[in-house]
């Protein structure tokens, strides 16, 4: 029986690009403000910044890579030695846009009146910061005690433990194929694949079951099937 629904956060419940976006436009006007060295400075430049330490760092917390990519925004106009006044300028800003996609809260609703519902996150997106207070039974969050990010089992151990209840009767939903969808199942709970884009479907898994708007998640939950759909496809 499905008892706990636990959903990722950034791009499942939040709509997090334009939070982000708005967050790095902070950064870069004030970066042109102090010095006329920015002045050549892109937001294009800025995005990019990210993937090029992502790689090395994407086992660290993810404000930390942030800070590394905000590192490598800042030496493009000689401002290195102000990392934290910038830092604390684009989290400040990011928070403040971050919030849940029109779909989120009526789904959320409907669902607790059936489910016990949770919040599990490798990211920043604390779900008070979010406009999502109050929603979750329970959360839970990479390197908060030294967890691991998704997908290491460790994760979804943690997820279970905080549940309380067998990971047969968990289903995780979310919108990363490899985080949200074949981990989680690999850890024995069930996964549905949140797929707002419309992408293909990767070869050789199949999820319980796939959405494209949470509010259709309601009803999809409601006709799962017992037991977990197979495992390759």
């Amino acid at each position: 029986m499905l008892t706990t629904v636990v959903f990722d956060a950034d791009e499942t419940l939040l709509d997090l690009r334009p939070a982000v976006t708005g967050g790095l436009v902070a950064v870069l006007d004030e970066m042109r403000r102090r010095t006329p060295a920015a002045a050549a400075v892109t937001l294009a430049e800025l995005e990019s910044d990210w993937g090029a330490v992502f790689g090395e760092l994407s086992a660290a917390p993810v404000a930390e890579i942030r800070r590394a990519a905000l590192a490598r925004s800042l030496a493009r106009a000689g401002l290195d030695d102000h990392l934290d006044e910038f830092a604390a300028l684009f989290f400040a800003r990011r928070f403040a846009l971050t919030r849940p996609f029109p779909d989120v809260r009526a789904a959320l609703a409907a669902l607790r009146a059936r489910y016990t519902l949770g919040f599990a996150t490798n990211g920043n997106s604390r779900a008070e910061r979010c406009g999502l207070a109050g929603e979750f039974t329970f959360e839970v969050y990479a390197h908060e005690n030294g967890l691991p990010k998704k997908p290491a089992p460790q994760f979804y151990a943690a997820v279970v433990a905080a549940a309380g209840v067998p990971a047969s009767q968990i289903v995780y939903v979310g919108d990363s194929w490899v985080h949200d969808v074949v981990a989680p199942r690999m850890a024995g709970l069930r996964s549905v694949w949140l797929n707002r884009a419309g992408l293909p479907r990767p070869d050789g898994f199949v999820p319980d079951a796939e959405v494209s708007t949470m509010a259709d998640l309601p009803g999809v939950l409601a006709d799962l099937p017992a037991g977990l759909a197979a495992g390759a496809g």
